[in-house]
C-alpha cells in the first residue's frame, strides 16, 4: 500500500481540554487512539487506520497539540505532559467513550504510558512504538544530556525557542526529506560520537549542517506523503512540536507525585533496532527492565533493519502485532 490514501479516514474537529483538535479516524468498534510523534501527524497512522477499522475497531488518529490543524497554543507550558494526556481524556469525552486502547509513536509514546499510568480507569491497555516507558529520575533530565566542545544533543538544541524552528523552516522539504531518511533504517548507521551518543547538533552550523537531501526517497514513503507533511508544516512551522521538548524538565517536576507508580494495564512496546532511540544512552536497561515498571507487558517486538518510523516503515507487522494485541485483550 503506498502513497496518499486521500479517501480513506473521514475528518472532524472536536473540542478537548481547551484545544479545537483536529481528527482523522475509520472504522466501527471498540476505540483505539493513534498519538502521533515529532515532526509528524495524523497522517503517519495512515496504515494503522487502515488496518484496524478493517479488523473492527474505531481508529482514531489526532493532530496532536501544536501539529496539523490542531490549535497551537504560544505559551510554551501549554505542552506538558498533563496538557497531553488531559487532551486525550478529553477526547475520549468528546468522542463520548468510557475508555480506550491508546497508542503512540515516538513523543507520542510518553503520551499514551502516561495517560495509561495516570488514568488506567480510561486507558485499558498502551502501546508503544520506538519510545519505551522511562520511569522518572532522581534529577532532571536535562542535566544528563551530552555535550562535548563541538555538539550538544539534540533535546538540548531545541531547547532555545526560534533556533530549531529557524534550521528547519529555512527549507521545509529540505527537513521533511532529510529527517524521514535520516532516522530510517534505510540510511547508513547513524554517527556515534566517541562518548558513545548519538544525534548530537554541531553547535555551529546546528541542525542545517547535519541534514542530508537523499537522492532517493525510502521504499516506504513517496513524494506525495513528503507533501502532506510539507504543506502542513509550512503552515504552521515547527513550534508547537518543539515546545513538547521544551517542558521536558517541567515535566519531571510535574509527574513528581506518581514517582514509582507502575503501569497496570496490558501493554506492548514495537520497536527498530536500527532507531536511533535504542542508542540512547541507557536505552538497553530501559528496555531490558521494562517488565519492573509495566508488569502487564505482554511482548517487545524489535523489527530487524527498521528504523525510527515504526509504523509507517514495517505497517504490516506493526498492524499485525497491534491487531492481535487487541485481539487478546
Amino acid at each position: 500500500m503506498k502513497g496518499p490514501i486521500v479517501n480513506g479516514p473521514t475528518h472532524r474537529f472536536i473540542e478537548t481540554n481547551g484545544i479545537r483538535m483536529h481528527v482523522a479516524e475509520l472504522g466501527e468498534g471498540p476505540l483505539v487512539l493513534l498519538c502521533h510523534g515529532f515532526p509528524e501527524l495524523w497522517y503517519s497512522w495512515r496504515y494503522q487506520l487502515e488496518a484496524l477499522a478493517a479488523a473492527g475497531f474505531h481508529a482514531v488518529a489526532p493532530d496532536m497539540r501544536g501539529y496539523g490543524q490542531t490549535d497551537r497554543p504560544e505559551a510554551i507550558d501549554q505542552y506538558t505532559l498533563l496538557h497531553l494526556v488531559g487532551d486525550m481524556v478529553g477526547l475520549l469525552d468528546a468522542l463520548n467513550q468510557e475508555t480506550a486502547v491508546i497508542a503512540g509513536h515516538d513523543w507520542g509514546a510518553p503520551v499514551a504510558w502516561h495517560a495509561a499510568l495516570l488514568r488506567p480507569d480510561r486507558f485499558r491497555a498502551v502501546i508503544g512504538l520506538s519510545v519505551a516507558f522511562i520511569p522518572r529520575g532522581q534529577a532532571h533530565p536535562s542535566r544528563t544530556y551530552p555535550e562535548t566542545e563541538d555538539a550538544v544533543f539534540y533535546q538540548s538544541y531545541f531547547q532555545a525557542p526560534g533556533v530549531a524552528e529557524a534550521d528547519f523552516e529555512h527549507d521545509v522539504r529540505l527537513s521533511v526529506r532529510s529527517i524521514f531518511y535520516g532516522a530510517s533504517g534505510n540510511a547508513p548507521q547513524a554517527p556515534i560520537n566517541a562518548e558513545g551518543h548519538v544525534f548530537m547538533v554541531p553547535r555551529k552550523g546546528g541542525i542545517r549542517a547535519i541534514q542530508v537531501n537523499p537522492a532517493s526517497l525510502p521504499p516506504w514513503l513517496t513524494e506525495a506523503d513528503v507533501d502532506v507533511y510539507v504543506d502542513n508544516f509550512k503552515r504552521t512551522g515547527y513550534r508547537g512540536g518543539l515546545n513538547w521538548y521544551r517542558n521536558i524538565d517541567r515535566n519531571w517536576e510535574l509527574v513528581a507525585p506518581f514517582s514509582g507508580l507502575k503501569i497496570s494495564v496490558p501493554a506492548i512496546l514495537i520497536a527498530g533496532d536500527r532507531d536511533l532511540v535504542l542508542g540512547f544512552s541507557g536505552m538497553n536497561q530501559v528496555i531490558s527492565n521494562l517488565r519492573n515498571d509495566v508488569p502487564k507487558l505482554q511482548k517487545t517486538l524489535i523489527l530487524s533493519g527498521c528504523g525510527h518510523w515504526t509504523q509507517q516503515e514495517r505497517p504490516q507487522e506493526v498492524n499485525e502485532a497491534i491487531i492481535d494485541f487487541l485481539k487478546q485483550l
